[in-house]
């Protein structure tokens, strides 16, 4: 069992700018078990996000074993995987 939830370093300003739209988001990171990273809730809808930091190079931007597991099972709504704030602001719609 992991200690600590580890978070891609560009999502307090994926968080901010999703915020600033006006989105209600909470943090999942501490799930675990490849759940994407946030819940988004935006003019009705409710989107699952997945943070990954578009300044890393594409190899270290991968979905974990888990992430992959996870996101092949959901049957849900959307589920997307994002690289900083201009990228979740568009899967949202909010730009």
């Amino acid at each position: 069992m992991r200690k600590y939830a580890r978070t891609d370093a560009n999502q307090d300003q994926v968080v901010s700018a999703l915020r600033a739209a006006g989105a209600s988001v909470q943090s999942l990171a501490a799930v675990g078990g490849g759940v994407p990273d946030l819940l988004v809730g935006f003019r009705g809808e409710t989107y699952l996000l997945e943070v990954k930091d578009g300044k890393r190079p594409p190899s270290k931007r991968q979905l974990t074993k888990d992430q992959v597991e996870w996101h092949s099972a959901w049957t849900g709504g959307p589920l997307i995987v994002v690289d900083g704030p201009e990228s979740a602001l568009k899967a949202i719609s909010a730009v």
